[in-house]
């Protein structure tokens, strides 16, 4: 599952159309916090009944994180903390000084995220043998605005394995890359190799390689660059941009945009087109050989006539391969975009957008 953050401290009523935006491309959970300043009780009702109302019109989760005394001055309690439901609340992430026994409780009357930094197993395994609804907890990773705080990879998937064991789901935060969170606007990612990297790259590390199973973006936005790359996502298909080569002519360049898909087979060293292989006999319309030059990480190429029936075959390279005089550069996926190509596996349709 797909989700964004919203804050309190901005009128949903402004913010309500980029939720709907969201939802329309697929992000279906929302998370906010609710840990409130002392001076701002009544508006923080006031804007959490207004976004659970919205949550619930657009069928979407809306998971809060609250600490005891803002939950008092909403008028709940641990005990009847279930209320928060009736306001659109889908549940409430709990963390220190909360019980097994009412963590126990809460998860038979809503959906409740525990901190997978600190949830032991042990307590995990003692709470479901004493009833908990494993069914509505969650492991909930934090984000980190100070550089430098954030989780290390190898201890998080150790610890995502650990929970995904017992059945339990976990969340972690990735980076938006518009409007950033104050104070420090330095991102809001869970990982700290994260902090600087491209939200839908950090997206598909999650959920591949993680053990991640939601994912939500901890900065209030993201660029409409990076929302149209999770909506190409939700088709199966994985973005590139690239960049043309200067020699490249029109007639390559609109045979190499667009969607294609990696063989089954897939090679270690390139991408290889299947839709490219009917044009492994071009005949007449031989492509000659033109800019056979180095094949950098990301290079887009195109087998010319020296290649006999393998002429016309659109690879991506995944490594840096030598020059070829029967295979011609022309273009390379941008920077940013070159980790995705790792994701590019066995019949992973990708799509190629010049720019």
């Amino acid at each position: 599952m797909l989700g964004i953050s919203v804050y309190l401290s901005e009128d949903i009523n402004q913010q309500a159309s980029y939720i709907k935006k969201m939802n329309n491309s697929g992000f279906k959970s929302i998370f906010t916090s609710l840990h409130i300043p002392e001076d701002d009780h009544a508006n923080y009702k006031h804007q959490l009944k207004d976004l659970g109302q919205l949550a619930k019109k657009l069928d979407m989760e809306l998971m809060a994180d609250i600490s005891p005394n803002s939950l008092k001055v909403l008028g709940f309690d641990w005990g009847n903390a279930e209320g928060l439901v009736h306001w659109g609340v889908t549940g409430v992430r709990v963390d220190y000084g909360v019980d097994e026994q009412t963590i126990i409780h809460l998860s038979n009357k809503m959906k409740i995220a525990l901190n997978a930094s600190t949830l032991s197993i042990e307590s995990l395994k003692r709470m479901k043998q004493q009833g908990l609804n494993t069914e509505s907890v969650e492991a909930w990773h934090n984000f980190y605005p100070r550089p430098e705080t954030g989780l290390g990879l190898s201890d998080f998937i150790k610890q995502n394995k650990s929970f995904a064991a017992e059945g339990i789901t976990v969340m972690a935060f990735i980076p938006g890359d518009d409007v950033l969170r104050g104070p420090l606007h330095m991102k809001l990612p869970t990982l700290e190799k994260h902090r600087f990297q491209s939200p839908f790259v950090s997206y598909l590390e999650m959920v591949k390689d993680a053990y991640v199973d939601k994912v939500l973006i901890g900065d209030p936005n993201i660029s409409s660059e990076t929302l149209s790359q999770f909506e190409h996502y939700q088709k199966g298909v994985i973005p590139l941009r690239a960049i043309l080569d200067k020699n490249t002519n029109e007639s390559i360049q609109h045979h190499v945009a667009g969607t294609h898909t990696n063989r089954a087979d897939y090679a270690r060293d390139c991408i290889r087109s299947i839709e490219s292989r009917h044009y492994a006999s071009i005949g007449k319309n031989s492509l000659q050989p033109q800019n056979c030059v180095t094949r950098q990480h990301g290079s887009i190429t195109v087998d010319n006539v020296n290649y006999l029936r393998y002429q016309g075959e659109i690879q991506v390279t995944m490594n840096d391969l030598p020059a070829d005089d029967k295979v011609n550069v022309v273009g390379r996926v941008i920077e940013k975009d070159r980790p995705l190509l790792q994701w590019i596996k066995s019949s992973q349709k990708f799509n190629i957008e010049w720019i």
